[in-house]
């Protein structure tokens, strides 16, 4: 049986005061697991990976644990075991992928692979733009930019916030392998309100609305009709 590797209790998080965006908001992620959190917009998915990331301050929270000690999300320590890739990136804009990949591995303190034996690479059809600038790149390209070095990273907690949003078809299909085969290198824990994505990469999906988690399913219960349900809507999602 897989032992927790991160542990968060009673979370809450809000931009405004007035407003709780997560509310007693509990989870637990397996070693070596994919987890899918899926909501509609607004249900609090991208805010909760912001707390997880050290992003927002603006929350309170009964405890966390990583690999079962006390942490805190800014921590350096836990900082070096996670990697966020968000759903809309602006930084770093004057970096070239080149000049990124390297200063992210620098600062994880981590060995620089080759970029040209890199499979990712071309497994993204990435060739072309590893020397220009990322401000310069489309939607599409900047994010395989980040998840390239997200998956080369490989870090114990891999967190991406609505992957799938601004790349083609054979680049998603590419994404899908890479999520379902990270288990042999630590924990993916992804956002989506694309069921397709949910579905066909995850070992246990977390249904988000209002800020908190109304349904888990689990192997086999994993279908698009009963998390269609828990949604409570039957549109497309």
């Amino acid at each position: 049986m897989r032992a927790a590797l991160l542990t968060v209790k009673n979370l809450s998080a809000w931009y405004d005061s007035g407003k709780m965006t997560l509310s007693d908001f509990s989870l637990e992620l397996m070693e070596q697991e994919v987890t899918g959190l899926i909501g509609l917009n607004g249900a609090g998915k991208t805010t909760f990976l912001k707390v997880l990331s050290g992003l927002l301050p603006t929350f309170r929270c009964e405890s966390v644990c990583f690999c079962g000690h006390p942490v805190k999300f800014r921590e350096p320590d836990f900082k070096l075991h996670r990697y966020t890739v968000f759903a809309e990136d602006n930084s770093f804009q004057y970096f070239t992928f080149r000049e990124y990949f390297s200063y992210v591995f620098s600062v994880y303190k981590k060995e620089l692979p080759d970029i040209a034996e890199l499979e990712l690479i071309h497994g993204f059809h990435f060739e072309d733009y590893v020397d220009i600038l990322l401000k310069d790149l489309s939607t599409g390209n900047r994010k395989k930019a980040f998840l390239i070095t997200a998956f080369a990273l490989k870090p114990r907690l891999l967190f991406l916030d609505e992957p799938v949003n601004g790349l083609d078809f054979e680049s998603t299909e590419y994404l899908y392998r890479r999520i379902s085969g990270y288990k042999e290198y630590g924990t993916v824990l992804f956002s989506s309100h694309i069921l397709e994505s949910i579905t066909l990469t995850s070992d246990r999906v977390f249904v988000l609305e209002d800020g908190q988690i109304r349904q888990t399913f689990e192997g086999g219960q994993i279908d698009a009709a009963g998390i269609r349900e828990a949604l409570r809507y039957e549109n497309d999602v």
